[in-house]
């Protein structure tokens, strides 16, 4: 087992057998990634980190009544498929969507949810050109600015739903600028694979 393996391991104390899903998942991101571009060829040497706990770490941030979580520009499946494997031991009555515009990355997406074993629906599709889907969580990684993202989650959001967003050094900035246009809640939780980031938990979002 690798360093970085056995890093994510101490980290999250998962299962056997959600070890072995996130292990197939991973064989799966590195032989399609080649040919649609999943992430970026430099991350490929530490998936376990950049990719997989950089997106394991929002389940711990899912709220206890949650019944349906919606992950917008899945791409590659981070973080929505690695939330569905691990929510499989943690909460297995979690409902799955994975919004994604380009038809490649949803045709992967399809293969990763059936070769791991998770259920979940796949929308390939715009998420601005959704009708509002009422999710309990709405998760986006390395997407847009939160400006943005914030409409997407107004638009797809529960009410009293959370949304879950991973952001890098220039989250107060952005959060900044995000509040000249919007009225939200924000928790900033520390990422657990970077200093400088935060995921942002927010909710109560309206226009400002």
């Amino acid at each position: 087992m690798s360093v970085e393996r056995s890093e994510f391991e101490l980290q999250t104390g998962v299962s056997r057998e959600t070890y072995e899903k996130l292990d197939r998942y991973v064989e799966l991101v590195k032989k399609w990634s080649p040919r649609i571009n999943l992430v970026g060829r430099s991350t490929l040497s530490d998936i376990w980190t950049r990719h997989i706990l950089d997106s394991a770490q929002l389940v711990s941030l899912c709220p206890k009544r949650a019944e349906h979580w919606l992950d917008i520009g899945s791409g590659g499946g981070f973080p929505g498929v690695v939330v569905g494997i691990m929510a499989q031991a943690t909460k297995p009555e979690l409902r799955l969507t994975l919004v994604e515009s380009d038809q490649r990355k949803c045709a992967f997406l399809s293969a990763a949810l059936r070769e791991t074993g998770v259920h979940g629906n796949v929308l390939c599709a715009r998420s601005e050109e959704l009708d509002h889907i009422g999710a309990d969580v709405v998760s986006a990684r390395a997407l847009a600015p939160l400006s943005a993202l914030l409409g997407h989650a107004e638009r797809h959001l529960s009410s009293g739903g959370t949304a879950l967003f991973p952001k890098g050094a220039n989250y107060q900035k952005e959060l900044i600028n995000a509040l000249d246009s919007w009225s939200f809640h924000c928790e900033t939780h520390p990422s657990k694979t970077d200093t400088d980031a935060v995921v942002f938990s927010i909710s109560e979002i309206k226009r400002a």
